[in-house]
C-alpha cells in the first residue's frame, strides 16, 4: 500500500513538474515555432479528451493514472495558449497608471477574458462527458486546477511578493503592470489556509480510515499539495530556476532580449 501511495505521488509530481517545464520551455523558443507547438499540442488535447472519456467507464488503478495525466495534458493545452499568446483576451497592453477600483479590475480581466471563458468551457465538456459514467477521477482534476488557479490569479491581482513578472515572456510583457509586487494580503492568509484547510482534512480523514486512501484520492490530495507549493512560491524568495533551470535557461530564450516584438 505504501509503495502504492509513493508511485501515485511521484506520478503527481512527475506531470507537474515535467508539464510545467515543457510548456515554460516552448514558450522560450523563437515566436515561428508557436505554430507548430499549437499544433502539436491540440492533437496532443484531442488524445487527452479520447483518454478521459476511456478513463470515465471504470474505477480502476490504471484508470485513474489515464484520467489524471490525460487532464495534466488538456491542462497544458490552456496554458501553452495563453502564454504564446494565442488565447488571452481582448486588452493586450499595459494597466493603465493610476487605475484604481472597478476600472482595474476590468482591464484586469480583459487581459485574461478568452483564456477564462476557454478554461470554463472545457470544465463544463468534461462534465458532460461525465454523465453517467461512474470514474469522477478527470473531472475533479481539472477542478482543482481551475479552483487553485483562480486563487492564484486573485493573489497576483491583490499583489504578492513574489509575483513572476520577471518570467513573462516579451510578447506577454504588459501582463507585468497588472502585478502588483505587495507584501502578503488577506486574501492570500485566506486562499492559502482554506487550500491547506482541505489538504490537510483529506488526509486526517485517509489516516483516520474515513475516507479509502485510493489511487485516485492521492493524485488529487498530491495536486492539491504542489497547488499549495505554486502558492507558497508567492511569497518565499526560491526562483523557479531551481526548480525549471532547464526550462528557463537564457540560450533557450532568444526573444528575452528584445522586448516589445509580437
Amino acid at each position: 500500500m505504501v509503495s502504492e501511495t509513493l508511485l501515485a505521488c511521484a506520478y503527481a509530481a512527475m506531470c507537474w513538474w515535467v508539464g510545467t517545464g515543457v510548456i515554460l520551455w516552448l514558450d522560450r523558443l523563437p515566436p515561428k515555432t508557436f505554430k507548430w507547438s499549437l499544433t502539436g499540442w491540440t492533437v496532443l488535447l484531442l488524445l487527452s479528451f479520447w483518454g478521459i472519456y476511456e478513463s470515465m467507464q471504470e474505477v480502476s488503478v490504471a484508470n485513474a493514472y489515464l484520467g489524471f495525466g490525460s487532464v495534466i495534458v488538456m491542462w497544458g493545452w490552456h496554458e501553452l495558449t495563453f502564454l504564446t499568446g494565442w488565447i488571452t483576451g481582448p486588452r493586450k497592453v499595459a494597466q493603465r497608471p493610476g487605475t484604481t477600483g472597478w476600472a482595474r479590475f476590468k482591464q484586469s480581466l480583459d487581459v485574461i477574458l478568452y483564456h477564462e471563458v476557454a478554461l470554463l468551457i472545457n470544465l463544463a465538456l468534461l462534465w458532460l462527458i461525465q454523465s453517467d459514467h461512474p470514474n469522477h477521477l478527470a473531472l475533479c482534476t481539472f477542478s482543482v486546477l481551475w479552483f487553485m488557479r483562480v486563487s492564484g490569479k486573485l493573489n497576483l491581482y491583490f499583489g504578492v511578493p513574489q509575483n513572476g513578472a520577471q518570467y513573462l515572456p516579451s510578447h506577454l510583457s504588459y501582463l507585468g503592470s497588472y502585478f502588483p509586487t505587495r507584501s502578503v494580503t488577506t486574501w492570500f492568509v485566506f486562499s492559502f489556509t482554506s487550500a491547506m484547510a482541505v489538504w490537510l482534512w483529506i488526509l486526517t480523514q485517509t489516516q483516520l480510515g474515513l475516507i479509502e486512501a485510493t489511487t485516485g484520492w492521492v493524485l488529487l490530495a498530491s495536486l492539491l499539495g504542489l497547488g499549495i507549493l505554486e502558492h507558497a512560491m508567492m511569497v518565499l524568495p526560491w526562483p523557479l530556476e531551481r526548480l525549471w533551470g532547464w526550462a528557463l535557461s537564457p540560450k533557450r530564450n532568444p526573444m528575452l532580449d528584445k522586448p516589445g516584438l509580437d
